[in-house]
């Protein structure tokens, strides 16, 4: 395929899974406890999306990778010093809330109207990638909601594999149960791909396409448009899952009755 793919990727920031979270509810609705204060790293999905993107960008000579995130402005900019060494995009920022507190919907419009203003976006090349789950948009609807809003109706989910066949054909591999896999074909673009795991591992830093991309990084962070998002409606009250742990200890039991309870417990 001579005209390459216009491929954009969205992806948020979410905080360091190694950090504690812990929900409140601020003036403006439900967030987290000190959330500008805790390093951020790029979604995981969502970073699978960008390492598969670039590396289809690599494959197929006239692609662009743009990404797309909708994130603190300060946050994000501390995130892109990292990602922006790993591999080429160009990137579009808004300056929104990135925590899960806010309706897929929302999230979805707004991201889709950022991306029908890219400038020299080609629809009928666009494939549109995304993870097919986040560490804090979790509902499994924004990214096909952005796809709707922009008119495509072709949708992949959880998938590991995207391969380009003669004749411009696309090869998508979803995930389904039991460790299998549902094999698709595509005649070509506009589609949308939810993404998860995919199968390369994180690129290593690359100072060179780092300073190829803080070119464009900062400008773009400068004009970032700011985006006022409602909190997620009928929220009463958010807390996190309790750890509960119930000990017993016994001597001298047979294995017999050890088994005997276990399988009573798991019935139960």
């Amino acid at each position: 395929m001579s005209t390459g793919y216009h491929i954009v990727v969205c992806g948020g920031i979410v905080p360091d899974p190694l950090q504690t979270l812990e929900p409140v509810k601020g003036p403006t609705g439900w967030g987290l406890k000190n959330e500008l204060m805790l390093p951020a790293i790029l979604d995981p999905w969502a970073g699978h999306a960008l390492f598969e993107a670039a590396n289809l960008a690599k494959n197929v000579p006239g692609s662009k990778v743009w990404l797309v995130s909708m994130s603190p402005k300060a946050k994000l900019q501390q995130v892109m010093m990292t990602m922006a060494q790993k591999v080429p995009f160009e990137l579009v920022a808004l300056d929104g809330p990135s925590s899960g507190f806010v309706e897929a919907s929302q999230a979805g419009q707004a991201l889709a109207e950022a991306i029908a203003g890219i400038a020299g976006l080609d629809t009928s090349r666009l494939l549109l990638f995304g993870g097919w789950q986040s560490a804090s948009r979790g509902a499994g609807a924004t990214l096909q909601i952005v796809g709707e809003r922009l008119g495509v109706t072709e949708q992949f989910q959880g998938v590991d594999k995207l391969e380009v066949l003669d004749g411009g054909l696309l090869r998508v591999l979803e995930r389904v149960e039991g460790g299998s896999y549902q094999e698709s074909e595509l005649a070509g673009p506009p589609a949308v791909f939810g993404w998860a795991t995919g199968e390369l591992p994180e690129p290593p830093n690359n100072p060179q396409v780092g300073m190829q991309n803080m070119r464009l990084v900062m400008p773009a962070l400068q004009k970032a448009k700011p985006v006022k998002l409602e909190s997620a409606a009928g929220l009463s009250t958010v807390e996190l899952p309790k750890q509960k742990r119930e000990t017993r200890v016994v001597k001298d039991t047979p294995v017999d009755e050890i088994a005997k309870e276990i399988v009573a417990w798991l019935k139960a």
